[in-house]
């Protein structure tokens, strides 16, 4: 006769190491936390703080930036006055739409946002939204 060996003496072990798993994803974790401020794009200015809701877009918005400076931007590139109307005109013929966001710094000078808008409104923006900061 054979010697019996206890129940479960040589069974293989069903437990999983989750060690390196959560290694990774603190790696993981930290490098996002990281990375994500760095995504946003734009030119930086200082925003107005309003209590407004944000808007939801459908589609890529078109953004006119400007700096307390007076510099304008469409997008991130630097537009001077002088050829911001016909940049706008050549943009809105290839859109449905011809709706305008303005981000201006909250110390910007009054004449230079009218210009802006002006500018703006002489190309054929229809509609214009302005973007604020919540409070």
């Amino acid at each position: 006769m054979g010697t019996t060996q206890p129940a479960g003496r040589n069974r293989p072990l069903s437990e999983i190491n989750v060690t390196p798993f959560v290694d990774v994803m603190l790696v993981l974790l930290i490098i996002f936390m990281v990375t994500a401020p760095m995504m946003q794009q734009g030119v930086d200015v200082d925003l107005p703080e309003t209590t407004t809701q944000p808007l939801r877009m459908q589609e890529e918005p078109l953004i006119l930036t400007i700096q307390k400076e007076g510099k304008y931007y469409l997008g991130r590139s630097e537009i001077p006055l002088s050829e911001l109307k016909t940049k706008l005109e050549a943009i809105f013929e290839g859109r449905d739409s011809k709706e305008i966001f303005l981000r201006a710094d909250s110390e910007t000078p009054y004449g230079v946002v009218v210009k802006g808008l002006a500018a703006a409104r002489e190309a054929g923006a229809s509609k214009l939204g302005m973007v604020t900061e919540p409070e």
